[in-house]
């Protein structure tokens, strides 16, 4: 049975589309092919605007290390997913806007973790908290949140806070971070997943980041254990008092 691995929140533009994709190339990477020169990592888009799809066709076909389909109007196919023997992982690229019920819920009843993004952005709070706590948690759906595009530039001041914001919730959290680069901007235009990238610090830069991601959840071995949900400090010291 494939694991099954999807990127969701319901804010657009926090790099559900670029981990997905680059993700999906490490691990197909790192797996490589089959006897049967079989791909053994698959990327699903149910995303309606097919980015991810039209990502993957600008890529050169013996270049990219994974399958790819689009499935945004098939929820059928969706809950075969963890039934595609033929693949070790299938990663999930979701819609910025989750609420086509139907796509969104067997995409989870399929998905064996979320992972959510979150840039370092305070506009991207208010809709990550509805997602975990309005679609997530419910469901009892395992997630872990990734904090992505923190560009190094601006100084930790923004990502520091956005992990204090991730914790104070007692949201569990990868480490991995992935940084802010203009060559992950380009890479679709100019048919590169980051396997591809061109070599030099910035090239290594951006591909270690998901090299990282890719070993914190396992891909090709076992996951790295999972942050405990620890209570805020503060409230802590508030119950003690109490």
């Amino acid at each position: 049975m494939a694991r099954v691995i999807a990127f969701v929140n319901q804010k657009g533009g926090v790099g559900k589309t670029t981990n997905t994709v680059n993700l999906a190339a490490i691990a197909g990477h790192t797996l490589g092919s089959t006897a049967e020169d079989q791909s053994q990592v698959l990327v699903v888009s149910t995303d309606p605007q097919a980015s991810t799809i039209w990502w993957a066709d600008r890529v050169h076909e013996d270049q990219l290390p994974f399958d790819y389909h689009q499935c945004d109007d098939k929820p059928e196919d969706l809950a075969r997913l963890k039934l595609l023997d033929q693949y070790e992982y299938v990663f999930v690229d979701s819609p910025g806007n989750i609420e086509d019920e139907k796509i969104l819920m067997a995409t989870l009843d399929s998905t064996d973790e979320v992972v959510v993004p979150l840039p370092p952005a305070a506009m991207a709070y208010a809709p990550t908290k509805r997602t975990v706590e309005k679609v997530l948690e419910p469901r009892g759906v395992p997630y872990r949140v990734l904090i992505s595009d923190w560009d190094p530039r601006d100084g930790r001041v923004d990502l520091e806070q956005t992990q204090a914001y991730v914790d104070n919730n007692e949201w569990p959290r990868l480490n991995s971070v992935i940084r802010h680069y203009k060559i992950h901007e380009r890479a679709a235009a100019e048919g590169q997943v980051c396997t591809q990238y061109p070599k030099g610090r910035i090239g290594l830069e951006a591909r270690e980041d998901f090299f990282r991601l890719a070993v914190e959840l396992g891909i090709g071995g076992r996951p790295l254990p999972r942050q405990a949900r620890k209570r805020p400090a503060t409230k802590a010291k508030a119950k003690g008092k109490a």
